[in-house]
């Protein structure tokens, strides 16, 4: 599970850090008819190589997601890298 902070409407996507205990990402969709969430997903399980699914948090900024196909000790060096 992975715990995200989402800023929509920004002017690209990015991933620009950590915010409290979650990953801070950028995102350039609005927070409107879940087009930031499903953009976010997308970018995420993009730059992760993993897939993602929305676990909790659908109408909040922090998020939970819940990455599959990958062990949770490589999908922590992934985010690490992400964050660096």
């Amino acid at each position: 599970m992975i715990t995200v902070w989402v800023v929509p409407r920004a002017r690209r996507n990015q991933v620009t850090g950590v915010y409290s205990d979650a990953l801070r990402v950028r995102i350039a969709a609005p927070a409107e008819k879940g087009r930031a969430n499903k953009e976010l997903l997308a970018y995420l399980s993009d730059l992760l190589g993993v897939s993602l699914q929305l676990g909790g948090g659908a109408g909040s900024r922090r998020k939970r997601l819940i990455a599959s196909g990958v062990e949770a000790g490589e999908l922590a060096e992934r985010i690490a890298r992400l964050v660096e």
